[in-house]
């Protein structure tokens, strides 16, 4: 993707933030103290300056933080009515797999392309919360070789850009409260790659519905079962609905763990739950995502990213 090509309004927080090398994705919980909200309000209207604090260090690092609240404590923090479509995340039950939900009030997309201005931010933010939150989850992620995942396969070529990424992603007039907003769905997937390395690259192949070696789209299938890259696609009688993907892989050979964090950025949270729903139920139903064979959720969110200016009103509140 070329970042140039791609456009938000001037208002909306930077989810358009080109792919970097490093990133933290950073879930944390507000405890239940009198003071902690208007603690939670204060540093999330300073976020932009701390910001400005680490990216001014390496101005050519492509330094950026995006972050959401989640449906528990919106109205609590923002004092407006939630977006429309803003719930906690709603598990899906498959025959064979679930996509799970856990707990989380606010989220971090802390991203650049060197992994010391992403640590130097996350710390200066949990030192303003103080004792305000606790930390639910932190994954830290890279790139791998040519943008891809763990699994081998380029991940994301099917973002939006351009002029259409701003219609994918952000919220219009159709819910004026949070217009400029955008809705962010996260799950971090475990892989066995044991098992996946068992398999041959034609049966991977099949499985995700691209080469790997050249990442070139698979025809059809010509049975029931379709590819991860079809049942991640959403249709109506309207056209295809996008989002963005901005995924990155984690893990620790010494720990023996490997995984992709799945993070989509969408104007239309039904959007993403219908392609979550496609992929663990399956379409037929049984036909499940056969990725899912081999890689598993162990968390699931779903939060809003209001623009720039309904956070920085928050000082003034």
């Amino acid at each position: 993707m070329n970042g140039q090509d791609r456009r938000l309004p001037y208002d909306a927080q930077r989810v358009d933030t080109p792919l970097t090398r490093s990133a933290i994705f950073l879930v944390l919980e507000v405890v239940d103290e009198p003071t902690a909200i208007e603690t939670v309000r204060s540093v999330l209207s300073s976020v932009a300056d701390i910001s400005k604090n680490v990216a001014f260090r390496d101005l050519t690092a492509s330094f950026a933080c995006t972050v959401g609240l989640g449906s528990v404590v919106w109205e609590r923090v923002m004092r407006t009515e939630r977006p429309r479509e803003l719930h906690p995340f709603i598990p899906v039950a498959g025959d064979v797999h679930s996509a799970v939900s856990t707990p989380g009030d606010l989220f971090f997309h802390i991203r650049a392309d060197r992994q010391d201005l992403c640590f130097e931010f996350e710390r200066q933010l949990l030192a303003q919360f103080g004792s305000a939150v606790r930390v639910a989850d932190e994954t830290v992620g890279f790139r791998y070789f040519d943008v891809r995942d763990l699994l081998g396969f380029v991940d994301g070529t099917a973002n939006p850009d351009g002029e259409e990424l701003a219609d994918a992603t952000i919220v219009g007039d159709e819910d004026p409260g949070a217009a400029g907003g955008s809705y962010v769905v996260t799950q971090k997937y475990v892989h066995d790659m044991e098992a996946w390395h068992a398999l041959t690259t034609e049966q991977q192949e099949q499985i995700m519905g691209r080469s790997k070696a050249d990442n070139v789209e698979l025809g059809g299938s010509t049975t029931t079962q379709k590819s991860h890259k079809s049942l991640a696609t959403v249709k109506d009688e309207d056209g295809e609905h996008d989002i963005l993907r901005d995924n990155m892989p984690f893990g620790s050979p010494a720990a023996g763990e490997y995984g992709t964090y799945f993070v989509g950025y969408s104007r239309r949270l039904w959007v993403t739950e219908r392609m979550l729903e496609r992929m663990f139920v399956g379409e037929p139903r049984g036909c499940h995502d056969r990725l899912l064979d081999f890689s598993r959720p162990v968390t699931g969110g779903v939060f809003f990213v209001p623009s720039m200016s309904a956070l920085s009103r928050l000082a003034a509140a």
